[in-house]
């Protein structure tokens, strides 16, 4: 009982730091209500900001790929609790971001400032949907099951947990990666563009476009040919507008 309760605790603690994280970082690149946003922190040479940010850049990048992949999950739980095994990925990657956000260095030079009141209220407003699509297709594919709490309760009532399975719910049938593609849009649309929101909003998509290769890699293999026909069928990020039609009018 003591343990299941403790993977409990352990599992809502991870969803907790996952929020943080994620609501910390919407107001990290809007520079708005939180205490450091991207053109806030220590200053220095241009170079050594650079290095510093790719290098936080890179830890996350590193962790959140390895622990991933099905490979590590295997040996991981050979250790850890097959329970608490995505609530230990949540926790780490948040605190992986949690770094990142904490010692971003600014590189304030404009890219560009947009100054038409109208102009930026359309760019604040695509901004909101990216995170607004990101959020959805959490909960679309299992939001409690992506990060781990449906598992530690599934352990705390001794019940047995099956994975969610294979779904094309809504968004998924416009586009395989909505979750993405709402990460893609928010780092993007931003009225103020510096070079250190442009070096973030860069390094991040290139990953993403890397790490979808590799997710994608893991699901032909578990999944087969229905994710390989569904591959041939949905595009990974941008709609195809005769797809998204037939759809909308079925």
């Amino acid at each position: 009982m003591t343990r299941r309760i403790l993977a409990l605790g352990y599992g809502v603690l991870a969803y907790a730091s996952f929020l943080a994280a994620i609501v910390y970082t919407i107001g990290f690149l809007a520079n708005a209500v939180v205490p450091k946003g991207v053109d806030d922190g220590v200053t220095g040479p241009a170079w050594l900001a650079v290095a510093v940010d790719a290098g936080l850049l890179g830890v996350f990048a590193v962790q959140h790929s390895v622990m991933a992949r099905p490979w590590f999950k295997r040996w991981w739980t050979r250790f850890v609790p097959a329970a608490i095994e995505r609530s230990t990925f949540v926790l780490l990657s948040s605190l992986a971001v949690g770094l990142l956000l904490w010692q971003w260095r600014p590189l304030t030079a404009d890219v560009w400032s947009v100054e038409a009141p109208w102009l930026r209220v359309l760019l604040w407003t695509v901004c909101g949907l990216g995170w607004g699509v990101l959020v959805l297709s959490t909960f679309l594919i299992g939001h409690f099951d992506l990060f781990g709490l449906r598992q530690v309760l599934a352990r705390a009532r001794e019940a047995t947990y099956a994975e969610p399975g294979f779904r094309q719910p809504m968004l998924y049938r416009i586009v395989r990666h909505p979750i993405m593609v709402g990460f893609i849009i928010a780092f993007w649309a931003t009225p103020d563009m510096t070079v250190g929101h442009l070096l973030f909003a860069a390094a991040a998509t290139g990953y993403i476009l890397i790490a979808v290769r590799f997710e994608e890699h893991d699901l032909r293999k578990s999944l087969g040919e229905p994710y390989e026909e569904y591959a041939r069928q949905v595009p990974r990020f941008i709609p195809r507008t005769r797809a998204v039609s037939e759809r909308v009018e079925a």
